[in-house]
């Protein structure tokens, strides 16, 4: 049976979110390899390879002060941006030396002014949440070479700059192969917020797993709204917040025959979980980055699964780090291996889905750890 953790930090994430339920823009635009992810049960303890450190007395004796600039969808997405200062809430109930705030962005126009503004203040370590903010982050890192940055779902731009990034790919491999297995009309469905790498890849790794579960189980299990090899032609909301728009187009799926939907857009998705539930056991949903069944807990008996991000994990020892004075450099990159991604519990469904493609799953994730399935989303962290 695979190994899956439930993600602790979904914990801290439930208890500081409020009821509104908008989503950032799932990261956004990834550059220099940005992209985002969480699997197994997830909790990110160890980089892809260990990362540089530069030192600063400005920290030490581990104090920090710590400051956040969230992306657009408020601190209560129940998400992305929660997620990520569910990270920086942790680091400070650890370490009460460690003061903790953040900034929250109504717009891209807010980014660079927000940046601006925690780095004259003072912020000793400023986390930019979202892969969006890559030129903003460059920009005023390289204005600011003795103030130190971490960026969720962006590659490191500069000495200064540490990227947290996710290979989601993987993990929603694991997501498309258990759908494939728990099919009953041979069809299911992911469709996205927008067609942006952080995105993308999680409907790369799901539409894979898919076509890999069916080469060895000679099924031909079909995927709806997206074609790795045809992305020009795959379905997106065009927003992470409209749960009409998540729900209609769900429904659609559904009406084609797609009785498991993954969707890769936030609050938005929020609508496959409402037309999971209208279709009157018809279809189920997969949800994504979080624990579905924590961060949107009263549809829990609608989701499969949920393809988790680590993302608290990894802003958590980033900012515990750099309370040392010791701040990291280069990129994390969160994988299956190092628990920055993969598949959270599968509650109410544990005993429906059977000990042989739990097996497999097993199987399937210990071949992409060792690198016997080569996973090819192009929208992969390098």
């Amino acid at each position: 049976m695979i190994a899956l953790r439930v993600i602790r930090t979904g914990v801290v994430v439930a208890a500081c979110a409020a009821t509104a339920l908008s989503m950032a823009a799932c990261g956004s635009k990834a550059k220099s390899g940005g992209s985002s992810t969480s699997a197994g049960g997830t909790s990110a303890t160890s980089s892809a390879s260990a990362p540089a450190t530069t030192s600063s007395s400005a920290a030490a004796g581990g104090a920090l002060n710590a400051c956040m600039v969230l992306d657009t969808g408020g601190v209560d997405d129940k998400s992305f941006n929660q997620s990520s200062y569910a990270g920086l809430q942790a680091a400070a109930q650890a370490n009460p030396k460690i003061k903790i705030s953040y900034v929250p962005s109504n717009s891209g126009n807010d980014y660079t002014p927000n940046l601006t503004a925690e780095t004259q203040k003072g912020c000793q370590a400023i986390v930019a949440v979202g892969g969006l903010m890559f030129d903003n982050v460059t920009k005023v890192a390289k204005a600011n070479p003795k103030s130190h940055y971490a960026e969720v779902d962006a590659g490191s731009s500069g000495p200064n700059v540490y990227g947290l990034q996710f290979n989601t790919a993987q993990g929603a491999f694991l997501g498309g192969y258990l759908a494939a297995g728990m099919t009953k009309t041979g069809s299911v469905a992911t469709w996205g917020g927008l067609n942006i790498p952080p995105v993308t890849i999680y409907m790369d790794g799901f539409w894979e797993g898919v076509q890999y579960y069916n080469a060895q189980n000679k099924k031909k299990v079909q995927v709806l709204g997206w074609d790795e090899k045809s992305p020009k032609k795959g379905t997106f909301s065009q927003s992470f917040t409209d749960q009409n728009k998540g729900k209609q187009i769900s429904q659609t799926f559904i009406q084609q025959g797609a009785d498991i939907i993954f969707p890769v857009a936030g609050g938005a998705g929020v609508g496959a979980a409402t037309a999971a539930q209208a279709s009157g056991g018809k279809a189920n949903a997969i949800w994504v980055d979080t624990d579905g069944c924590v961060s949107v807990a009263q549809y829990c008996k609608y989701f499969l699964t949920s393809v988790t991000k680590n993302l608290a994990d990894s802003v958590q020892k980033y900012v515990e780090a750099a309370a040392t004075g010791t701040f990291p450099t280069g990129s994390y990159i969160g994988n299956l291996s190092n628990n920055g991604t993969g598949l959270a519990p599968f509650h109410d469904f544990d005993a429906k889905v059977p000990a042989s493609l739990k097996s497999q799953l097993d199987t399937v994730k210990q071949d992409i750890i060792s690198g016997k399935i080569k996973i090819t989303s192009p929208s992969q962290p390098k």
